[in-house]
């Protein structure tokens, strides 16, 4: 059957899901543009995250049904009939077969991660939360800020039914009040934005793809755009300048996230100076704006990369 429409639109969706596992990340993550419009490139990110998945499975789908019926459902239909009570069509060959059971367990497998690695996160919160409520004292005239006895400046936030912002005592020895209240206000901007919810679905992929590149680069560069949201959401509040001054100071120390079960920094040394420098040059540097023409472009770009694999496949 090679050579048929719904062939065509296999191979179709196997080189999109080839390019968007390759060269168009490593496209995305070179671009100078993600700094000045975080938010918009983390848009394109997700949208290449899911494209590229609904593409692979779909290809090793679309190939696998084929001999089981004229349409998509009549394939399905045609299939489950067959693993329920045989045979298989004559058309079905071993590549077919492979394919199909590809396309299932290649679901299963990146569902199931996601459904582990959510639960997981939000086991290790609650742990934690537990042990910060013995541990840990209220920031006078802030209850949902807590205060840790630990001379490594650490800062952190934990999100959930009673989402806490961490501090540790060397942070505020470290910090002036300004600088402090920058950081506080970077990390109620994780909890109100609800970034470890992104973090956990790419987090999610790298732990069911580690064999795939663009999923360690994906999360990195993910990781750094939820920062740099973060800090957006703090320089209107103390500015650009007390900012970057506080970033540089606690990285100055080489052990922030140090305290008492804070989240392990997973990045070598070279990468989280990088990914400062990223932080702060963007904060003492005027940035040239993202103009119009490029956000439509990359809002149409995500827009249809989230739409027409899923059209193309459930209409072919």
């Amino acid at each position: 059957m090679i050579g048929t429409p719904v062939s065509g639109l296999a191979v179709a969706l196997g080189v999109l899901a080839i390019a968007l596992a390759g060269p168009v990340p490593v496209l995305l993550a070179r671009a100078k543009w993600p700094a000045a419009a975080p938010g918009l490139a983390l848009t394109l990110w997700q949208s290449i995250a899911l494209a590229g998945g609904i593409s692979m499975i779909g290809s090793l789908l679309l190939f696998g049904l084929q001999p089981f019926g004229d349409d998509l459902w009549s394939r399905i239909g045609g299939a489950f009939r067959t693993i329920l009570s045989g045979p298989l069509p004559p058309s079905a060959s071993l590549a077919t077969t492979f394919a199909l059971s590809a396309a299932v367990l290649l679901t299963v497998h990146l569902l199931l991660n996601l459904a582990l690695t959510s639960a997981r996160s939000r086991r290790q919160r609650h742990r934690h939360r537990e042990l910060l409520s013995l541990l840990s004292s209220p920031l006078p005239d802030a209850p949902s800020t807590r205060i840790i006895d630990h001379p490594a400046p650490a800062a952190y936030c934990l999100p959930g039914a009673r989402s806490v912002t961490v501090l540790s005592e060397g942070m505020i020895e470290l910090l002036n009040a300004d600088q402090l209240e920058a950081v506080i206000a970077h990390e109620h901007a994780h909890l109100k934005q609800k970034h470890h919810l992104l973090l956990d679905a790419f987090r999610s992929w790298k732990r069911a793809l580690p064999w795939f590149p663009i999923a360690t680069r994906a999360q990195d560069a993910v990781a750094l755009l939820v920062e740099m949201l973060a800090d957006d959401h703090a320089r209107h509040i103390v500015g650009d300048a007390v900012l970057a001054e506080a970033i540089e100071l606690v990285d100055a120390t080489g052990t922030s996230g140090a305290a008492l079960g804070a989240p392990k920094d997973q990045r070598t040394p070279e990468q989280r100076r990088t990914a400062i420098t990223a932080r702060v040059q963007r904060l003492v540097t005027p940035q040239h704006p993202v103009g119009p023409g490029l956000r439509l472009l990359v809002a149409v770009v995500a827009t249809a990369l989230v739409v027409v694999p899923p059209v193309l496949i459930l209409t072919s």
